[in-house]
């Protein structure tokens, strides 16, 4: 169960290479959240990222197309839901604790045991 929405051992062993990954592909995951959102799929788009191949959401950018260090993937809450990856109960806080999406790309960073999610701010054009 994913109760936290910002770990401290994540900016210490992810961070670098994570922030190295979205400033070469922040723009298309900007546009993606954008897309998700006026298409009403969703409010909360989330791009889960993994180094392996897992099985949520489905692939969006793969780390060797783009020589990142991470797979992209793209879903939203309702599969975290579904999943039971956020409990029912914690889908309000959840919510409130969700960063505005035209300033921040959600994120769900999948390391083996290690999960949470983290927000990045999109670079200002």
């Amino acid at each position: 169960m994913i109760s936290d929405f910002n770990d401290p051992e994540l900016s210490g062993k992810y961070l670098g290479t994570i922030t190295s990954d979205f400033v070469k592909i922040s723009d298309v995951l900007k546009e993606a959240s954008y897309q998700i959102r006026t298409r009403g799929f969703s409010d909360f788009p989330i791009f889960p990222i993994s180094k392996e191949m897992q099985p949520i959401g489905k692939i969006f950018i793969g780390k060797v197309e783009k020589d990142l260090d991470w797979n992209y993937f793209i879903t939203y809450v309702d599969e975290f839901v579904q999943r039971k990856l956020i409990a029912e109960e914690a889908l309000e806080e959840f919510k409130r604790a969700y960063k505005d999406p035209d300033e921040f790309c959600c994120l769900f960073v999948m390391d083996g045991a290690f999960t949470s999610f983290v927000y990045i701010p999109y670079p200002n054009d």
